[in-house]
């Protein structure tokens, strides 16, 4: 790029259902393949003597629409002009393509589109009478193409200008041209722009002498044969952003928009509708002169090229004088026009246009030009700079980049031209490790998320060379989280293309549909899961946490007299040294504690932040920490303070005994004590080692599983009383504060107030106290809703929760480090978790799970729409039917409507019932269903409000049917009303 990329344009998204193709990559492959996807249909000529052919592109589904995904109701939905519905759709695609979530994008996204003018208005006023409730604004503002941008920025939550724009033939290329302008002037940050025609059905007209359609069906641009224009419908729309923010932000770039104009012909031609060689040339030239290129670079043109005698003369001699102006060198641009394939696409063209040469210019292909053998005897190409494309051809132009100019004109004159530019080469990737990845996928229903799994297994399987990365990350931030979540930790494109496509089922995780924002409550273990190398994955990959571990480590080491680094990560050589150290109090407690620190750290980067904490025993100190208690340096030096005290203290042990609390104490010796109830039946003891030993001997004889754990130490036992005096002097030393989220204390097995947690006393007493994690987890389980989360090594806390009496499956548990024994990767653990913590409805900071590698967003596959018939025919094709005027639906996909039967004598509440059915379109509404959760809303209660007033006399506004939203509610005040009345009259 040989220009501040500030100053360009990048094209970083791409939506659109053309004739023949329902979608923007399908569209292409027929393009390249040179089919033309219009339909041509015979008719009889008027006086009987012949025939006469029409053709039209004809959009397949036209009147499919996936309302719910919408939130429309069926009776909204089928008065909306199916024009704007698939405009709708396309947008959300092509936010999509562009990996642009618009709930979380953080700048403003404008809309720039404009639509044709449809005949589905005139079908809504001729079904007035089988459509309950619907009134000539409800079909201005379902039907009116001044609402499509709007309609957009509002269901997809767009903040930036939504503009509709009508300029006839070149309004979507014109749109574009205003979308670009908008961002370089700082209007917004991201723009949609685009158009769509659609006819549902077909037009019925046909080719008429003198006429500019077609007479034998076929558009033949530039071609002796040519005889006019075939007509089709479509839609388009590109995403746009600045190239300086598309490069930043990793996005695919399809081509770059070097430049655009737009100018009007004038008076100065023969007639309205007449083209202008005037107009047109100038706005190529501006065009060019803007974008900074020499003609002579530019090596393909996509032509308006309607195929009609006299237009298409014309618009090479513009491109011609426009060309000549840089060049006088003849046959070096090749020139085309996708009419041929998909007809004339009137308010949808221009992109149409745009979209075929924006392929090329990514792909470095020229498609041919359909229908192309002899060129019109009034278009000299000999002389030009222009030979039409008639085959498939590579385009590589020596030394210069690709640029393809797109023309767009406009009957009444608006002229719009445009510069695109191939898209720079992307910069090497930074970071790819091969880490494992969090790969997610979200769906409105369960049929979604099972299509979008086989879809994304077939992009992998396709392309293997796509970096999981980079998937993984499109998928987090360009696509928004819908209530149907699945995840998978996968390692390599390959390995995620089978676990989506169902061949490792325990991997992939789903929800149950119901993620909602939900407390999370960390859990931090105390001694036992320590080990050496535990995390050092975690170390060595994820920056966040390397840095927590650096500095807590930092802080211990002069206390300790080592680094605590070489006991967690030791070289091959001092792996028994450290095994050796790491198995003492004074260094393993501090060992778990910077462990469970910097976890703490990752996890808050990640967007979890903890509303409660608790620990046991050690893992209190970590819960201070995280609560605020305890500053990081102040709590190292607690840890370290506390670990050199129970090492200077006789030997000691704990063993684990099933027994209750109770039962435990009944036969517990004098010299030892219970250490921790963890549950009914999940108790520790505690004391001299001899003894715990004896003990576990003793019980074992009985039949009673008890065993020894892996703590050197007779913590919570008689024997630390001698040491609780220096501890609370350390404490006050360094001046606890009040916890700044909830604090669950382990020892007095509920949460602590502010004043305890600040005490020095209470600390010194932790250390003798019986931990009750038991009574604290029932605090925790209490509420169904928190998420409970170990952070620490090992499971132990988790398995406690999950054997708690009062967990059940509403609960959600998880651990962050997998178990000593367990051969899972700590990356993968953790990951793992997150993906759990999302599926429940937890937001993740996704930008910080790829802080050590550079991003790139690609293209994935797009949601899968549960499409359904919505549509009302127009009385003429009704008549041609031989039928009264058809309205499909979903619940009736092809039914005829009458004005229906008389109200029947039932009670108000079923009246109301069916009055709020067949304003919503939908069967069966029961008395008690909220208005509000079928889709209603204030203007529709306004509706309800007026045909309530009418059907039984009474006062009723439309406050009252938001107030009272059900037809049981409804039915009482209407009922109550009658009644007040009625003893009116009786007066």
């Amino acid at each position: 790029m040989d220009a501040d990329i500030d100053a360009l344009v990048a094209v970083v998204g791409l939506a659109g259902r053309f004739p023949g193709a329902p979608d923007v990559d399908w569209f292409w492959r027929n393009i390249c393949d040179g089919v033309e996807s219009v339909q041509i249909h015979t008719a009889t000529t008027a006086d009987g003597t012949g025939e006469h052919y029409s053709g039209y592109g004809v959009l397949d589904d036209a009147e499919m629409f996936d309302a719910a995904f919408f939130g429309y109701p069926p009776g909204e939905a089928l008065v909306i002009d199916p024009q704007q519905r698939a405009f709708l759709e396309c947008a959300y695609h092509a936010l999509e393509d562009a990996a642009c979530d618009p709930a979380t994008y953080d700048g403003l996204i404008g809309v720039y589109a404009g639509g044709s003018t449809t005949g589905y208005a005139a079908a809504l006023h001729a079904a007035r009478s089988q459509l309950p409730f619907l009134d000539d604004w409800q079909i201005r503002i379902a039907t009116g193409p001044d609402f499509l941008a709007t309609r957009t920025a509002h269901k997809l939550g767009l903040r930036g200008p939504a503009m509709t724009v009508q300029t006839a033939c070149s309004t979507s290329l014109v749109a574009i041209h205003l979308a670009a302008q908008a961002l370089l002037a700082g209007e917004c940050d991201i723009a949609l722009a685009g158009g769509a025609t659609v006819h549902v059905p077909r037009p019925s007209s046909g080719y008429t002498e003198g006429g500019i359609l077609a007479a034998d069906g076929h558009c033949r641009a530039f071609d002796a044969k040519a005889t006019g224009a075939v007509g089709g419908s479509a839609v388009g729309l590109v995403v746009l952003r600045p190239l300086g923010d598309a490069l930043r932000a990793g996005n695919h770039i399809h081509a770059v928009l070097r430049g655009t104009a737009v100018n009007n012909d004038g008076g100065g031609k023969v007639g309205f509708t007449a083209p202008s060689i005037d107009g047109q040339a100038q706005v190529i030239r501006t065009a060019q002169l803007v974008a900074g290129v020499n003609a002579r670079d530019v090596t393909y043109v996509e032509t308006h090229g309607t195929g009609t005698p006299l237009g298409d003369p014309i618009e090479v001699a513009a491109l011609t004088r426009a060309f000549r102006a840089d060049t006088d060198d003849s046959g070096f641009c090749r020139i085309g026009s996708v009419k041929t394939n998909v007809g004339h696409t009137d308010a949808a063209a221009g992109v149409t246009s745009f979209i075929k040469a924006v392929f090329a210019v990514e792909h470095g292909l020229i498609p041919p030009s359909l229908h192309f053998e002899e060129a019109n005897p009034e278009i000299d190409f000999a002389t030009s700079p222009f030979s039409v494309a008639t085959a498939l051809v590579p385009w590589q132009p020596d030394g210069r980049p690709r640029l393809a100019g797109v023309n767009a004109l406009g009957i009444g004159g608006t002229n719009a031209h445009v510069i695109l530019e191939q898209p720079p080469v992307p910069a090497p990737t930074a970071g790819r490790t091969g880490t494992p990845q969090l790969v997610v996928l979200s769906a409105r229903t369960p049929a979604a998320l099972d299509t979008l799994s086989r879809t994304l297994a077939a992009r992998l399987r396709e392309d293997p060379a796509l970096d999981l990365a980079d998937v993984a990350r499109t998928l987090q931030v360009g696509r928004p989280a819908q209530p149907f979540r699945r995840f998978a930790v996968c390692d390599g494109a390959a390995d995620a293309a089978g676990v989506f496509a169902g061949e490792d089922p325990e991997r992939l995780i789903t929800n149950d549909g119901r993620p909602a924002a939900r407390p999370v409550v960390f859990m931090y273990p105390g001694q036992g899961g320590q080990h050496i190398g535990m995390t050092r994955e975690l170390y060595e990959r994820e920056p966040v946490y390397r840095e927590a571990i650096d500095a807590a480590c930092d802080y211990a080491a002069p206390l300790l007299g080592t680094d605590l680094r070489t006991i967690l990560f030791p070289e091959a050589g001092d792996v028994e040294k450290a095994t050796e150290q790491m198995a003492t109090i004074g260094v393993g407690q501090p060992a778990v504690f910077v462990v469970e620190y910097a976890l703490t750290r990752l996890w808050q980067s990640w967007g979890v932040t903890p509303s409660a904490v608790v620990g046991h025993s050690l893992g209190a100190y970590a819960a201070a920490c995280a609560a605020a208690i305890l500053p990081l340096a102040e709590a190292i030096s607690l840890v370290v303070t506390r670990g050199r005290l129970l090492q200077g203290l006789p030997a000691g042990r704990m063993a684990a005994v099933p027994l209750h609390e109770e039962e435990l104490m009944a036969l517990l010796p004098d010299d030892l004590s219970v250490g921790s109830v963890n549950g009914p039946g999940q108790c520790t003891v505690t004391g001299p080692a001899a003894s715990v030993e004896a003990f576990t001997a003793e019980l074992r004889d009985r039949g009673i599983d008890a065993r020894l754990l892996r703590i050197s130490t007779a913590g919570h036992s008689a024997l630390v009383e001698p040491i609780m005096a220096e501890f609370e002097a350390a404490v006050s030393a360094v001046k606890p504060q009040p916890p700044q989220v909830r604090f669950l204390s382990d020892t007095l097995g509920r949460w602590a107030t502010g004043d305890e947690a600040a005490a020095a006393a209470y600390w010194s007493s932790h250390l003798r106290r019986p931990v009750r994690f038991g009574a604290a987890l029932q605090h925790l389980l209490d509420d169904s809703s928190q998420i409970l989360v170990e952070v620490g090594p090992g499971r132990v806390l988790s398995s406690l929760a999950r054997q708690h009496p009062a967990a059940n499956g509403a609960h959600t548990i998880l651990s962050s480090l997998p178990h000593p024994a367990d051969r899972t990767a700590d990356t993968h653990s953790l990951l793992h978790a997150a993906g759990r913590l999302w599926a429940a409805g937890v937001t993740l900071d996704w930008a910080s799970l790829h802080q050590d590698r550079t991003p790139r967003l690609v293209r994935l596959p797009l949601y899968p729409f549960d499409r359904r018939p919505y549509l009302v025919e127009p009385p003429a094709a009704a008549q041609q039917a031989d039928a009264g005027q058809v309205i499909v639906t979903p619940d009736e996909p092809a039914t005829e409507t009458s004005a229906g039967d008389p109200l029947s004598e039932e009670s108000v509440a079923g009246r109301v019932s069916q009055a709020i059915g067949d304003v919503l379109g939908i069967n069966d509404v029961g008395e008690h269903e909220s208005f509000f959760d079928l889709g209603g809303d204030s203007l529709i209660a306004t509706r309800l409000a007026a045909w309530t007033r009418t059907a039984f006399g009474v006062e009723f506004s439309a406050k009252e049917v938001l107030t009272n939203p059900t037809a049981a509610r409804i039915a009482d005040l209407v009922e109550e009303r009658m009644s007040a009345i009625g003893e009116v009259s009786s007066r």
